[in-house]
Order: structure tokens, then C-alpha cells, then sequence
């Protein structure tokens, strides 16, 4: 079966562009996790600029985003959990960064749909939790900030 896009019904073609829609807006609130997450981190601790967590919204470009946002948030936070003497993981969040990226790149291969079906939610769970795992790392800063305020009104 071959694949044209010009046999395509309009509802098809509305519902890939709602679909596409609502993947555009997850990934906005995925980067605004991360543009929070960085304007917690001292300047001079981070290996990036808050903005610079909306690059992952570019098409193409996001392929190798996935990977500098992992390595350059994971040495961010490591710099920030040393200064505020925080125990923490070793390179915080990198293997579940690298993870995601490197299956965002498997899932484009032209492979079965099965597999594709089956690496796709694979993606989906790591892309999640590495969400999830920033967000914590986020709570974490915003708690350390509210308690390090506490002190000094003492």
C-alpha cells in the first residue's frame, strides 16, 4: 500500500493537525518546566539561559536539542545542589534526558508499525518521567529558596 498524501479525507488531515496541535502545546509546557527549573539556578551555576528551553520547540533542530538540554540541565543542577550543599543524585536527571532523546530519534526511523507503536510508548513514559523528574528538581529549589527566606527573617 502506498502512502499519498493527496488521497487523504479533510477529516483526517483536521485531526493530524489537531494532533499536531496538542503535541505543540505539551512541548511548550515541557520547555516552561525547564525555563522555571533554570530561573531557580544561580547565574553563574547554570550551563545554559533560561530561554534557551524553548529551542526544543524548533522542528529538526529539537533532535539535537534533546541531548544538550539533558547534558547542559544535568550540569546545572549538579552546580546548584553542590553550592546549596543539597544531597542529590550524581548528574541529575542526565541518563533519563538522554534516554528520551535518543528514543525520539529511534521513533523517526521508517520501521514496523508495531515496533513504532511499541518504542512510541516507550518515548512517551521516559519523556514523562524525565518531565516529572525536573519539575521535582524545580519543587526542590522553590522549597530550598522558601526555607533558606525563613532563616534569614529569623
Amino acid at each position: 500500500m502506498e502512502f499519498n498524501i493527496n488521497n487523504l479525507d479533510r477529516e483526517t488531515i483536521i485531526a493530524a493537525g489537531v494532533f499536531a496541535l496538542i503535541c505543540l502545546i505539551i512541548k511548550a509546557f515541557y520547555a516552561n518546566t525547564f525555563r522555571a527549573t533554570l530561573k531557580l539556578i544561580d547565574p553563574a551555576n547554570r550551563h545554559m539561559k533560561p530561554w534557551e528551553a524553548w529551542l526544543i520547540l524548533i522542528p529538526i533542530f529539537n533532535i539535537y536539542w534533546n541531548f544538550e538540554l539533558a547534558k547542559r540541565m544535568s550540569d546545572s543542577l549538579t552546580n546548584e545542589f553542590y553550592d546549596r550543599k543539597i544531597a542529590e543524585e550524581e548528574s541529575p536527571g542526565r541518563s533519563t534526558g538522554i534516554t528520551v532523546g535518543i528514543l525520539y530519534v529511534v521513533t523517526m526511523f521508517p520501521l514496523s508499525v508495531n515496533l513504532l507503536v511499541g518504542l512510541n510508548l516507550v518515548y512517551f513514559f521516559y519523556f514523562i518521567a524525565y518531565w516529572v523528574k525536573m519539575n521535582n528538581f524545580r519543587s526542590l529549589l522553590n522549597d530550598h529558596n522558601a526555607f533558606l527566606a525563613e532563616e534569614n527573617r529569623k
